[in-house]
C-alpha cells in the first residue's frame, strides 16, 4: 500500500545522503513523498520567521501517515527535525528512524553517527510521567540494514504501528 511519507532531516548537512533514500526507487515507484522542500522554498520561509516555518512544516506533514526522520551526525540537534519529529508522535503518525550517516556523500565520504534524537524528545504517559521517546520508535541503518529492498516494510510497520 502506498503510504504518504514526510522526511525529516538536517538540511545543510544530509542533503545529499537524504536524497539518496529519498530518490530510491522503492520510494519513488510508490510516490509516496509528501512536504518535500525546495531551496528556495525553504529559504524564503527562513527568512519570514519561525512561523512561516512552522506553517511550511506543518502544511508537509498534514499529509503524512508516516514520518522518517533520516538521522545524520547532528540531527538531534536541529531544532526543526526536533519540531517535525514531536509534530508527527502528538498526531498519532507512523514514526521511525533511518541512520544515513554511512552513506557515502558526493565526496564518497562517510559521516559520524549522531545521537538519537527521539531521546530529545519528552512524551507525558496518563499519570503525568515524563519518559523520553528513545526506544519507542525504530532505527534502522540505511547501509547496514539494506534500506535499498527494507523501507517499504519499515514504513509499513511503522503505519500498522500507529493504525493507519
Amino acid at each position: 500500500m502506498a503510504r504518504q511519507v514526510f522526511f525529516s532531516f538536517h538540511y545543510a548537512n544530509d542533503l545529499w545522503r537524504a536524497n539518496v533514500v529519498r530518490n530510491s526507487d522503492t520510494i519513488q515507484k510508490a510516490e509516496t513523498e509528501v512536504g518535500r522542500f525546495d531551496h528556495s522554498l525553504w529559504e524564503e520561509a527562513k527568512a519570514s520567521g519561525d512561523p512561516a516555518i512552522k506553517a511550511l512544516i506543518d502544511e508537509g506533514l498534514n499529509g503524512a501517515s508516516v514520518t522518517i526522520a533520516l538521522i545524520g551526525s547532528e540531527t538531534s540537534s536541529r531544532k526543526w527535525c526536533l519540531y517535525e519529529l514531536a509534530e508527527s508522535h502528538d498526531a498519532t503518525k507512523g514514526l521511525l528512524g533511518i541512520r544515513i550517516h554511512n552513506i557515502k556523500n558526493q565526496a564518497q565520504e562517510t559521516s559520524t553517527k549522531g545521537p538519537d534524537p527521539f531521546a530529545y524528545l519528552e512524551s507525558t504517559d496518563a499519570q503525568g510521567v515524563k519518559s523520553t521517546l528513545a526506544g519507542v520508535y525504530p532505527i534502522y541503518d540505511w547501509v547496514a540494514d539494506d534500506g535499498y529492498n527494507n523501507v517499504d516494510s519499515w514504513i509499513e510497520t511503522a503505519a500498522a504501528a500507529a493504525g493507519r
